[in-house]
């Protein structure tokens, strides 16, 4: 392509074309013969291959055949300083052409009926975006942060060298306070019409089709809507898919779970004389008396170990979870939050799940993957009813909280709200919490945002690690 004349840059004019073309994709599905032809100049005049210009091939097919270009999409569109004396105008023409590869795989997600196999390519593919934000893929939609974007994406970090931060060793931190309220909903529409478009039932009744789903949260909440109409192998299938979720998202809570300890140290417990309990400074601490000059020998006549069993409490935890449609990805968080903090010692978990009617969920709280097959998602919401069951299990208000998970919009307002407030009155500790999704999305309701904030209790949202860590300080 031409770039003569007085004051082009060719470089930024390689770059025009390539964002035109992106645009010229994403809002018209007709490909432009004058931007594709000068695309692929481009794209053939920086060393790349054509095949970043099909629609048709994935990020990770394309890595799997250049693995070199794997480092080169980690971080990828993570924000850098803006220097524009320093800047790499012919790095970013190659920049331009690996963004418009990945921003198009992902959002031009096409119309019609989806087959599984490309719903799982689109999922690979919006992991490799959130790779090139500098996230690990899954953390933008909301899923199980840390999973792999596909066999490309395991393969081009380990054998690249990427940073830990994920970032290609460009040392940016993307702003995710930024991105996840921005890119996170968008994420999750597309995967949800992706989810929506397919004819699941068919894919479930197929064994084959079924194994080459990823659960996402935006298949579980199909699946759960779904169950009651599935039986045999499509049952079967969806329960299975249910369980992988369920075991991937409780390895990443139960993690942040263990994180904190609690309680303060027992030192009427015997420490446990075992090699990772050994105080070792204190033991060479101690016997230094036995040490022998002319044998520069230190003679050990007894071993110290520390102190790790703790004095515990016994606590009542009562959840809490509105189980209508807009708060799908809070019950199925706060379900397998609930399970983790039921194997603790000396805590009495209890879990309700209402909409317009309300459910003792309890005696399944230790098996997260039962619970939720016992749920129903969807319907209106009348937090009243589990007001009714959650109120008689409060015995002793100073060893109890209550978490209570909604988006509250609600259709008795001012009766629950008072119930609430008696709560707090009593001494219980009252965690009202808007929204405990993996990426920390949600919205609540402005009236009972306002009214628990003057009662001292403001509305905890965000990301769920907010909520381990305020239940993790009353249960120490």
């Amino acid at each position: 392509m031409s770039t003569t004349g007085p004051g082009v840059d060719p470089d930024e004019n390689r770059r025009q074309v390539l964002y035109w073309r992106l645009l010229a994709r994403l809002f018209d599905q007709e490909e432009q013969a004058t931007l594709e032809s000068a695309s692929l100049a481009v794209v053939k005049d920086i060393g790349l291959p054509s095949a970043l210009l099909d629609p048709q091939a994935s990020v990770d097919s394309v890595v799997q055949r250049h693995p070199e270009l794997a480092a080169e999409f980690d971080g990828l569109m993570a924000p850098e300083p803006d220097d524009e004396g320093t800047r790499d105008r012919a790095a970013e023409v190659r920049r331009a052409a690996l963004a418009s590869k990945v921003l198009l795989n992902v959002f031009a997600s096409g119309s019609g009926t989806v087959s599984a196999g490309q719903l799982a390519r689109w999922q690979s593919d919006a992991g490799w975006l959130e790779r090139a934000f500098g996230c690990r893929p899954g953390e933008l939609r909301g899923g199980r942060a840390g999973q792999g974007a596909g066999q490309g994406a395991g393969a081009g970090a380990a054998g690249q060298g990427v940073s830990p931060t994920g970032t290609g060793g460009r040392g940016v931190t993307p702003d995710l306070g930024r991105l996840i309220p921005e890119i996170g909903p968008e994420l999750g529409a597309i995967e949800a019409d992706l989810v929506k478009r397919m004819h699941l039932r068919e894919v479930l009744a197929d064994s084959r089709l079924a194994a080459r789903l990823t659960p996402s949260m935006s298949l579980i909440e199909q699946l759960l809507r779904d169950k009651n109409n599935l039986s045999g192998v499509a049952l079967a299938n969806a329960k299975a898919l249910i369980r992988r979720f369920v075991d991937e998202v409780a390895e990443v809570l139960r993690t942040q779970v263990e994180k904190t300890t609690v309680g303060a140290l027992d030192r009427s417990v015997p420490p446990k004389r075992v090699f990772r309990n050994l105080d070792l400074d204190r033991t060479i601490w101690k016997n230094l008396t036995n040490w022998s000059p002319e044998e520069e020998r230190l003679y050990v006549d007894r071993l110290y170990y520390r102190h790790t069993a703790r004095k515990t409490t016994p606590q009542r935890l009562i959840v809490v979870v509105d189980q209508s449609g807009s708060m799908v990805d809070s019950m199925v968080n706060c379900t397998i939050l609930a399970s983790i903090f039921a194997g603790l010692p000396k805590v009495d978990v209890h879990l309700i799940a209402y909409d317009t009617q309300a459910l003792d969920l309890t005696p399944w709280v230790q098996d997260p993957f039962e619970t939720l097959l016992r749920t129903n998602l969807g319907g209106g919401t009348d937090g009243t009813v589990a007001m009714a069951l959650a109120q008689p299990k409060i015995a002793e208000p100073r060893n109890t909280v209550v978490v209570w998970i909604s988006d509250f919009y609600e259709w008795q307002t001012e009766p629950l709200f008072e119930s609430m407030a008696a709560i707090h009155r009593s001494g219980a500790k009252f965690i009202p919490v808007g929204s405990v999704t993996s990426s920390g999305r949600g919205s609540v309701n402005p009236w009972f945002r306002d009214r628990f904030k003057d009662l001292g209790t403001p509305v905890l949202s965000g990301h769920i690690r907010k909520l381990v860590r305020e239940l993790k300080t009353f249960l120490a």
